[in-house]
């Protein structure tokens, strides 16, 4: 492993984590002439919200607000970003930290053009990560259409090496090279913002809603990639089992959240999610049945109360109030029947579909693997901001659930904390 020592930089802000919050918490900063790194685990930048087929307020795509924001790191200098990038260690007190980060080979340098002609040759592949592995990419590949950085990766645990070095060989702009390492990175800021994110919740610690047993069970960010035109389905909204068009679809809300088992909380945005989710499969699928079972629903604000209002007048959508207790699926046809009762009724329902959807919460990225820094955590894994002592923040869902325009307000007032430290030292 080499050593590369990055230029000194006493009024530096390092920011952990490309997604929304951690870029609009770089760009805050670095606009008002701040020196600012940003480093990411993935090979790219753009985070969740890089999978999303629309999103909240507008039910803009994700190109909408990313490629504005790459643009202004582009034109940056003040911003240095590093892909593939994992924060080792964190010595110091605020106004003054040393930070070791290891970066993990790409395998493709910056000759690349993201021409294709490596994927076209490549014989290994993958599951495809991007898209929950609905799908497979090769071994060397663009992580998304709208990838920043725009170039491609090497999946070392997929990859032939050198045994097969096809790619190497076809590639004219001398970009791959299989042999590269991994190397660290110091860095000198004086302040760190953690903008880790989120995760899914694992569906298949769910052990009454079938995820992973029956197939026609998809969880809510699984939709969300098959409504994306960059999707498995090229955004086509089908039947995972037999890629048939769905007439009925059933959503399970607060699928494991709420419940002292799974996820205790609220994770926020599930409601929202779902009732979106409807107006794909409406725009898609005009006589399709939608079924909501919940146990409260969520619009937090006029906007979003005035979104849930269209949804409920449309009369092919059905809203339940009970929580759903089992799936059953039929082997013949696949389909699925979801048990529940009906709260206000006290009616048991048995409700068929041809899929249902888990409205799955979001854990923060930091639950099962804790940042090697000072910080402290509450019960659900969240990072909680100490204001008074400085130096070091959580910006986004690393400290609690929001939704996309929650973050970039949070990530905005997180930039000024991070700022601030600065001006104290």
């Amino acid at each position: 492993m080499t050593v590369d020592k990055a230029a000194p930089a006493g009024g530096s802000i390092l920011v952990v984590g490309g997604g929304i919050s951690g870029l609009t918490t770089a760009l805050e900063a670095a606009e008002v002439g701040y020196e600012v790194f940003i480093v990411e685990k993935n090979p790219y930048l753009g985070g969740r919200v890089a999978q999303l087929n629309q999103y909240f307020p507008k039910l803009c795509p994700p190109t909408c607000g990313l490629e504005i924001n790459f643009r202004r790191i582009k034109d940056n200098p003040k911003i240095k970003v590093f892909t593939l990038g994992e924060v080792e260690k964190v010595d110091g007190v605020p106004g003054s930290y040393d930070v070791t980060i290891k970066l993990n080979p790409r395998f493709v340098n910056e000759n690349c053009t993201a021409c294709n002609e490596c994927v076209d040759v490549c014989p290994a592949e993958r599951n495809n990560d991007f898209n929950f592995n609905m799908d497979k990419t090769k071994a060397i590949y663009r992580p998304s259409a709208m990838a920043f950085p725009m170039k491609y990766v090497i999946d070392s645990s997929a990859c032939k090496g050198s045994e097969c070095g096809k790619c190497v060989e076809v590639c004219q702009y001398d970009a791959i090279n299989l042999n590269m390492e991994s190397k660290s990175v110091n860095l000198k800021v004086g302040a760190i913002v953690w903008s880790t994110g989120w995760t899914p919740y694992d569906a298949t610690k769910i052990d009454n809603l079938g995820f992973g047993q029956y197939k026609n069970i998809i969880t809510n960010m699984m939709l969300e990639r098959l409504a994306s035109k960059n999707g498995p389905t090229k955004g086509q909204i089908l039947r995972p089992s037999d890629n048939t068009a769905p007439e009925s679809i059933v959503f399970v809300q607060c699928a494991g959240s709420r419940d002292e088992n799974y996820l205790p909380y609220c994770s926020y945005i599930c409601c929202m999610a779902s009732l979106k989710h409807t107006t794909y499969i409406r725009q898609q699928y005009p006589d399709a049945k939608i079924y909501i079972f919940y146990i409260d629903l969520r619009a937090p604000g006029q906007r979003y109360e005035k979104f849930y209002k269209m949804v409920k007048e449309d009369k092919n959508v059905f809203f339940i109030k009970g929580k759903v207790a089992e799936v059953i699926e039929d082997s013949e046809t696949k389909g699925i029947t979801v048990v529940a009762e009906n709260t206000i009724t006290g009616e048991k329902i048995k409700q068929k579909a041809d899929m249902v959807v888990l409205a799955t919460g979001m854990q923060p990225s930091t639950c099962d693997v804790k940042l090697p820094a000072d910080v402290k955590y509450n019960e659900e894994g969240f990072i909680i901001n100490d204001f008074e002592k400085g130096g070091m923040f959580a910006a986004g869902c690393a400290n609690k659930p929001a939704d996309v325009v929650s973050s970039n307000q949070n990530a905005t007032g997180i930039a000024l904390k991070a700022i601030q430290t600065l001006v104290k030292r």
